[in-house]
């Protein structure tokens, strides 16, 4: 049985990220296995706030050389969490933007 904070890795505070805050969409790394169901039952669990929709993505990882070796980054699932428009916003984020 996952938890919230299973689903939940870690915010994303990128430059486009800190921009969506004003329309109360939120960027967080989740794990790569939740779907959106998983993801919209945690943030409303953490944050006690009302999720209006999720959006996913998934990134594979690139390809990186050292030498003659090479390797792969690690590959991430991100969502973006749209708020209703009665809902209040995430306090995590408030002083960021």
């Amino acid at each position: 049985m996952k938890t919230a904070y299973d689903v939940i890795i870690r915010p994303v505070l990128t430059e486009q990220a800190y921009a969506d805050f004003a329309d109360k969409k939120y960027v967080f790394e989740v794990a790569i296995g939740s779907n959106k169901t998983e993801i919209k039952l945690a943030v409303e669990s953490i944050f006690g706030v009302s999720v209006e929709k999720v959006n996913t993505i998934r990134t594979l990882g690139k390809i990186k050389r050292q030498g003659k070796f090479s390797g792969r980054t690690p590959e991430i699932k991100k969502a973006i969490v749209t708020l209703k428009k009665d809902s209040k916003a995430i306090e995590f984020f408030e002083g960021m933007a």
